[in-house]
């Protein structure tokens, strides 16, 4: 095997491609980087749960496949000088890697053993901006559940509908969901849940650009094409919650409230709130103002900030995290709140209808 390649196309490549290397792994051969030299080069990183693929453009005038030391590989590569980069594998899988002056022989495996990467069919696919998906995963990934009893809730759910694409993650403390617009029809109905571990690797992939990511469903893994990145994952099984059916709806408090200025009051007083002592954050909606106050025994803190409408002074308790992390996904610079009763939870949503999300967290029982 030769090939000829840039060295920044390779070195991005090969960052892309080694987060889905296996660590340590019963297969040897997935611990390392699989190299396919052909019709340009394709790099392949797989831990058995997630793959990518990512294809670089190379001269290739032997073509070949090989695994090589991803992280040793890739160390060799991060500090040749840039230029070409000239890749040579023997029939004993000796590799002579040049580029300038510099020089490297390392070893490489066959790929005799590398297992082949699950089938997602030809499936039709849905296609979004790549913005607008990283969008959506953004602003739902930080409500995951990380309960392995409920393996389902450590996934996104997506629901693709014929104008609409959605993401809703839950945690059994909060719910948080976006919902991208279609401006055609996306021509599908589809239900699944993402692991949050491979949409982590595709939020790194994505960029904020118009340009189209597109995603293909199988029965059993999900495939997500992403410029010259490739990305194959096993989905969820089981029973997601019926999110419909616990957010509440025609709450009869709302008022509305700057992002900016509330995320500020809220992580003021939850300074001295720490893993230790949780204390919750609580919240008197009075008049054109929220009270928000803590008490730890650390110490106590308090502030006030300015809202739009009457909270009729009703009172309620917050984990300060699960508050701030939500107004931190709002996607604009101002939000409704709204309010059934102090057990009740509060529901976030937009002021602009031009925008479709929603943010839910669970109340904390305060003490008087």
């Amino acid at each position: 095997m030769r090939f000829i390649c840039e060295k920044s196309m390779l070195m991005n490549g090969l960052n892309i491609t080694s987060r889905t290397v296996a660590q340590k792994s019963a297969i040897s051969v997935l611990e390392g980087v699989l190299c396919q030299a052909g019709n340009g080069l394709h790099l392949t990183g797989f831990n058995m749960e997630t793959a990518i693929t990512y294809q670089i453009d190379a001269e290739v005038s032997d073509p070949g496949t090989c695994v090589l030391p991803a992280k040793l590989f890739g160390d060799i590569i991060r500090r040749l000088p840039e230029g070409p980069v000239t890749v040579v594998v023997d029939e004993n899988f000796k590799v002579s890697i040049r580029a300038g002056y510099a020089s490297f022989s390392i070893s490489a495996e066959s790929a005799e053993d590398y297992p082949e990467l699950p089938d997602v069919g030809e499936g039709r696919s849905i296609r979004i901006p790549q913005e607008a998906l990283k969008d959506l995963i953004s602003g739902t990934i930080f409500s995951v559940s990380e309960n392995q009893g409920r393996p389902i809730h450590t996934g996104v759910k997506f629901e693709v509908e014929q104008n609409a694409v959605s993401a809703i993650a839950v945690d059994g403390f909060r719910l948080a969901r976006r919902t991208y617009h279609t401006e055609e029809a996306t021509g599908r109905e589809l239900s699944f849940v993402v692991p949050a571990q491979g949409l982590k690797e595709v939020e790194k992939i994505l960029q904020d650009t118009d340009e189209t990511a597109a995603f293909t469903l199988g029965s059993k893994h999900i495939m997500f094409r992403i410029g010259e990145a490739t990305l194959i994952c096993r989905l969820l099984e089981g029973e997601f919650l019926d999110w419909r059916r616990v957010v509440p709806s025609n709450c009869p408090v709302k008022l509305t409230a700057n992002v900016a200025e509330l995320t500020s009051s809220i992580e003021r007083v939850g300074l001295i709130v720490s893993e230790k002592y949780k204390s919750p954050v609580r919240c008197v909606f009075s008049d054109q103002v929220v009270l928000l106050k803590t008490n730890t025994t650390i110490g106590a803190a308090e502030d006030r900030c300015s809202l739009a409408g009457d909270g009729k002074e009703l009172e309620i308790g917050f984990n300060v995290r699960y508050l701030c992390d939500d107004l931190r996904a709002v996607p604009s610079e101002e939000v409704v709140l709204e309010l059934t009763n102090g057990i009740s939870p509060i529901v976030m949503t937009p002021v602009d209808e031009k925008q479709d999300f929603s943010y839910m967290v669970l109340p904390v029982r305060i003490t008087t």
